[in-house]
């Protein structure tokens, strides 16, 4: 009997500082110990192991390193995939960093022969077992590898073998997640024991005809404001320890929570912004926040007044006084009868950015195909990832520039093109 842990979504350097960025990498090397605890034969990390490709927190870096090294030296190897924020597109990633440092490999092995994809299989030394998978690329642009897959040759493979992937499934789509990119199913091969995914941040098992185990395990702490609100209203954060011989036995979700979680709702309709601000200053003397991650959602329409009358940062000090790990105040539901509010309907701030991308993207005239509809709206989005790189401290200014320059040539695909 062999075990494997299997995690995604890990998002190091998400949140950048204080207790958060704490209790971020508190909870990786919280998932590690138990894999040197239960002696598990080797991991599976489906993707986003670092929240951006070329970090620029060192010191989270660093830490990470340290405890895969020590998971290494206990004889577990640690095998990975890109996920979509692992993904740079000209640059070296941190995952390649961490490969040639002999820390993890990466179990994407490509070849295209005659516009087939075929992936090379990597076999894990000490259980025999046989891993494949596809990386991911920003805003679902691995579906063209799923298209190119040789699916018979992998179909074909003997043995225990699992398959990683970084994408949604259309038909295991949550609601929440509809507008997200994603593969069908009958793109990927069958009869694997496992399918090891990632890029969804809720925990979940399914199984379809031909696909059995098919497996998400969701961030072990988390990497946007939505997955702090899914945790505070009960969603459970952490890994999958699964068991095998020749097929899987048993599959085991291990929690990694650090910290208790606090959600609450208020609804202002009715109220104007002055009474508001006593009601919602009342309430949150009142709640018992000392230690916690606390999510409120502030929402409703005011009888008068402007919402922005309301002192949120005082309110939100009230709660960090109060001993608040910290607050995520949402009041996009928030509106006044007197002001007319600017509405931009989103989950979280990528969302926001795409979906104003396609209601503009009409608006530029051009006869680039690249520049128009959803390929415009994915080319957009990339630049904008792309251009929001921070320096990393051990670069000067040229060197900053000089790799900014790189990567939008990159996206645009047009490296090269001003060299003589």
């Amino acid at each position: 009997m062999h075990q494997f842990a299997h995690m995604a979504d890990v998002h190091l350097g998400a949140n950048r500082h204080g207790k958060m960025a704490e209790l971020e990498i508190g909870a990786f090397v919280r998932a590690m110990d138990m894999c040197i605890t239960r002696k598990v034969d080797f991991i599976v990390i489906s993707g986003d192991l670092f929240h951006v490709g070329v970090p620029s927190d060192l010191n989270t870096v660093r830490q990470a390193v340290a405890k895969m090294r020590e998971v290494t030296e206990h004889g577990i190897p640690i095998y990975a995939i890109y996920g979509s924020h692992d993904y740079t597109p000209t640059s070296t990633s941190i995952i390649d960093v961490i490969e040639s440092a002999g820390l993890l490999t990466k179990i994407v092995k490509p070849q295209v022969i005659d516009g087939t994809l075929k992936l090379e299989c990597v076999v894990d030394a000490r259980t025999g077992a046989k891993l494949v998978g596809i990386s991911a690329r920003r805003m679902g642009l691995e579906r063209e590898y799923y298209d190119m897959l040789d699916r018979d040759d992998l179909e074909r493979l003997d043995g225990f073998k699992i398959f990683a992937f970084h994408s949604g499934i259309d038909e295991l789509k949550p609601e929440y997640l509809s507008r997200m990119d994603s593969i069908p199913i009958s793109l990927f091969p069958k009869g694997f024991d496992y399918y090891a995914g990632g890029h969804v941040h809720q925990h979940s098992e399914h199984r379809l005809p031909g696909y059995d185990r098919i497996v998400f395990p969701g961030p072990l702490f988390a990497g946007y404001g939505r997955d702090f609100e899914f945790t505070a209203r009960g969603e459970r954060r952490g890994f999958y320890i699964v068991s095998f011989d020749q097929t899987v036995t048993d599959v085991e979700f291990v929690e990694t929570v650090l910290v208790e979680s606090m959600y609450k709702e208020h609804n202002l309709t009715g109220l104007n912004s002055s009474r508001a601000q006593d009601m919602l200053a009342e309430s949150f003397g009142s709640l018992d926040v000392d230690g916690k991650i606390v999510v409120l959602k502030i929402r409703g329409e005011l009888s008068g007044g402007k919402t922005s009358d309301i002192d949120f940062v005082h309110l939100q000090n009230l709660l960090y006084e109060r001993g608040a790990v910290d607050v995520h105040l949402g009041r996009r539901g928030l509106t006044s009868a007197d002001y007319a509010a600017i509405k931009v309907a989103g989950e979280d701030v990528t969302v926001i950015e795409e979906r104003l991308f396609k209601e503009n993207v009409g608006t530029v005239h051009t006869n680039i195909p690249e520049l128009q509809g959803d390929s415009g709206v994915k080319l957009s989005l990339e630049l904008l990832r792309v251009l929001k790189e921070d320096k990393n401290p051990a670069e000067n200014k040229k060197e900053y520039e000089a790799r900014m320059i790189e990567d939008t040539l990159g996206v645009l695909q047009l490296k090269g093109a001003f060299e003589k």
